[in-house]
């Protein structure tokens, strides 16, 4: 399969990795353009999901590295959460196989247009920290191991439900809970391409070159949350929450 994809697909899936990786940095929904794209390349469905895994690993390392090294994220208070989430994505990716996720899909469009609604008609949240409700260790339990293994599970919106955890029980800004759902996502990522390694259904150079888009895109965006801060996340978020439920509720409901 490698040798079918010529330089100009190899270039396109690189320009839609730019994209995808700023789109996906900043509010998620990155998906929506790799998966179709390496479809529309010829890769069947189960090489295009593991290899989107590798593309969309490089970009949430690429964003988790660039926060780390500007002291936005401290791993040492992290490590309960990347547990769970490492434990979650793990039991997860492995149920899916063996479970039904009709009904899971079926709910997602709504889950997905709530998170929009609650940004739109609760302007403040996210504007100021808060005091946690939850201490890290039990965050870690509450929230990064269910949408841990919904990520392993599922997926699309994993970044939006991280974001609006980290604000509601640890009481971030939007901004912060943006930056540290990062590290969880990256967690998640890692692990479902671990999976997807041990089936060696990675088409490795069509992956490597939607990554260099992606670490490309990435690096914008993670400079632009950093400047911008709330001021453009949460618009984001809010178109970002909509499209994606309007874009499954037509794959899962017509």
């Amino acid at each position: 399969m490698l040798a079918e994809l010529p330089f100009w697909i190899l270039a396109l899936l690189t320009l839609v990795g730019i994209v995808a990786g700023f789109v996906d940095t900043l509010a998620g929904g990155g998906g929506m353009l790799t998966i179709p794209s390496l479809l529309l390349a010829g890769l069947p469905p189960d090489a295009a999901l593991a290899t989107n895994k590798l593309q969309g690993s490089c970009g949430t390392l690429l964003a988790t590295w660039y926060f780390v090294k500007r002291g936005q994220i401290q791993f040492r208070r992290l490590l309960p959460g990347i547990a769970a989430c490492a434990l979650g994505a793990a039991c997860g990716t492995l149920t899916v196989q063996y479970l039904p996720k009709e009904a899971l899909q079926q709910a997602l469009p709504l889950l997905l247009a709530v998170v929009a609604l609650i940004f739109i008609f609760m302007p403040s949240l996210g504007s100021v920290a808060r005091e946690a409700r939850l201490p890290y260790g039990k965050f870690a339990l509450a929230a990064a191991l269910p949408i841990g293994f919904y990520d392993g599970f599922l997926g699309p919106g994993t970044g939006s439900f991280f974001m609006l955890a980290l604000i509601s029980l640890r009481g971030y800004t939007l901004q912060n809970a943006t930056i540290e759902a990062k590290a969880y996502n990256a967690t998640t990522n890692l692990v479902s391409l671990l999976v997807f390694l041990i089936g060696g259904k990675i088409v490795w150079l069509a992956g490597f070159a939607m990554a260099v888009g992606q670490i490309l895109g990435a690096r914008l965006a993670a400079g632009l949350i950093i400047s911008k801060g709330n001021r453009l996340i949460r618009p984001a978020v809010i178109a970002m929450s909509l499209i994606m439920s309007a874009v499954l509720a037509h794959r899962y409901w017509f």
